[in-house]
């Protein structure tokens, strides 16, 4: 489907460890490149602890630092964007949706069009019940585009959907995968301390695999004013991304 390719851009990310680091510098380019108003926002709670290092995009200069400021800080400064994050973890609907509500700019020569920008929740978290919070501010969107990531050690997925007036267009990662909504999981606050210190296998390479097929997603929206990807699936044991794309309705012939 097809996308504005001058209208303004609000980006909020979910999520500011294993994808959502290597997402960050990539983004931030991409947002620099481009010719309208953007915004960025990244929002995470947790700090950068030395077990962070091997795989996530951060320096042992930066321990203890919360992992939303280090990479809004670092990356903002070089491409002289505002800097804008949220050092906590995002867990109500109410302030999901306050972050998700679009802003109204004006534009044109003189200013005398008024328009509101385009909104992209980039969902990088570690946890299904943040993914269901998602998920319902998703389907109460009158316009979101809301692609989600996840992977384990060696293989994972990307879902992209797009609500547009009040409709869904593609479907998000709760529908793609069902099991996502079920109950059994905890928000980051939730967890006791030695439920904090387990976390499920990941790698370097699969982070990394997880955050390019995301910013090439919101390349593809943003820099091409297309995209017809709903979601792509990888292995890095087999240097593999498979994607599913959304096929294109034939035209009727002319009776």
């Amino acid at each position: 489907m097809r996308f504005s390719k001058t209208r303004p851009v609000k980006i909020v990310q979910l999520g500011a460890g294993g994808t959502g680091g290597h997402i960050a510098p990539h983004m931030y380019r991409l947002l620099y490149a481009l010719d309208r108003p953007v915004r960025y926002i990244i929002c995470d709670g947790d700090i950068v602890e030395e077990k962070n290092l091997v795989r996530q995009n951060f320096t042992p200069a930066e321990l203890g630092e919360n992992k939303a400021k280090v990479l809004a800080e670092r990356y903002s400064t070089v491409f002289g964007m505002e800097t804008e994050y949220v050092p906590s973890f995002v867990e109500s609907e109410e302030q999901l949706r306050r972050l998700l509500t679009p802003q109204k700019w004006r534009v044109g020569t003189y200013g005398q069009e008024v328009i509101k920008e385009m909104v992209i929740l980039l969902g990088a978290v570690d946890n299904n019940k943040s993914r269901q919070l998602c998920h319902r501010i998703f389907h109460q969107a009158r316009e979101l585009i809301y692609i989600d990531s996840g992977n384990g050690e060696f293989t994972g997925q990307v879902v992209c959907g797009i609500r547009q007036t009040g409709r869904t267009i593609y479907p998000p990662i709760g529908t793609a995968y069902p099991d996502v909504l079920e109950d059994t999981d905890k928000f980051p606050t939730e967890l006791s301390c030695a439920e904090a210190s387990v976390s499920a296998p990941q790698s370097m390479a699969a982070n990394i695999t997880a955050a390019m097929a995301v910013v090439s997603i919101v390349y593809n929206i943003l820099a091409l004013g297309e995209s017809t990807v709903r979601q792509a699936t990888f292995s890095t044991k087999t240097v593999n991304v498979r994607p599913t794309i959304q096929q294109r309705k034939k035209k009727k012939k002319a009776a």
